[in-house]
């Protein structure tokens, strides 16, 4: 991995999408601080199509895409892609989502809540329509990472995906991901094949890990670190500062870099 102010300058110009996750890639404990969000704004000034890929339920995608300065965010790791189009909105869904699957999530969820004491379901979960997210990290009682890892093996002997954020586990039934979603997005939203020059993505940890094998131009926040032992496939450059303050600090290096 390179820091991410020595992205080449030739790369910059040539860039038409950022990609970018959500929690601890743009948030800090929690929050979209006022920088960050900036950034956002910046970026879609500049031009540039700016598309969330998160974990987040529909409930969020809904309100990101109405509200925030983005082109289309996809969620719940990539069970649909949600953009506005004539102040409408469009619903794209993964064709692999397995629909009705709550009764099955609802018995991994007791499973876990038995076997991990002091995990608890998310409490954006009334707001998802595909997926079940597990809280391990995002409230008191924080209980780290091996709990999270736990989680993901109960969730998987029950035949589910599972992948572990920096704050939740999400579960869901179907093939599918992030980067699968990305790629159906590209294809039929924005018939766009040279996606890989055009395209930059964000993230902070091992949920991202399709984004970073798939894409040259890819860039982690620096609170990455923990998880580097655990990832086959890293991303290319590493932001110097943590969090949103290192999504900032790279958008804004990244402006430079197209404007000099």
């Amino acid at each position: 991995m390179k820091h991410f102010k020595g992205f080449p300058k030739d790369r910059a110009r040539k860039l038409e999408y950022i990609l970018h996750d959500i929690d601890d890639t743009i948030t800090e404990n929690g929050r979209l601080l006022p920088n960050a969000f900036q950034a956002l704004w910046d970026l879609s000034q500049e031009g540039l199509k700016v598309i969330p890929v998160t974990g987040r339920p529909a409930g969020w995608c809904d309100l990101i895409v109405r509200q925030w300065p983005v082109d289309a965010v996809i969620g719940e790791n990539g069970a649909f892609c949600f953009y506005m189009r004539n102040d409408r909105l469009q619903k794209l869904i993964h064709p692999h989502v397995c629909e009705n699957v709550k009764e099955r999530l609802k018995q991994i969820q007791d499973v876990c809540l038995r076997e991990v004491p002091g995990c608890r379901a998310a409490k954006d979960q009334f707001s998802r329509l595909y997926d079940l997210a597990i809280e391990f990290n995002e409230e008191e009682p924080r209980l780290g990472f091996e709990a999270a890892y736990q989680i993901q093996s109960l969730c998987e002997s029950f035949g589910a995906e599972a992948k572990v954020s920096s704050i939740h586990v999400n579960v869901w039934f179907g093939k599918y991901d992030k980067l699968s979603m990305t790629k159906i997005m590209f294809e039929q939203i924005y018939q766009e094949k040279r996606v890989k020059e055009k395209a930059l993505f964000f993230g902070d940890s091992p949920n991202d890990e399709p984004m970073f094998e798939f894409f040259t131009n890819s860039c982690a926040v620096a609170n990455i670190k923990p998880f580097l032992d655990k990832l086959r496939h890293k991303p290319a450059y590493m932001a110097e500062k943590e969090n949103g303050r290192g999504f900032s600090e790279s958008v804004s290096q990244l402006l430079s870099l197209r404007r000099t």
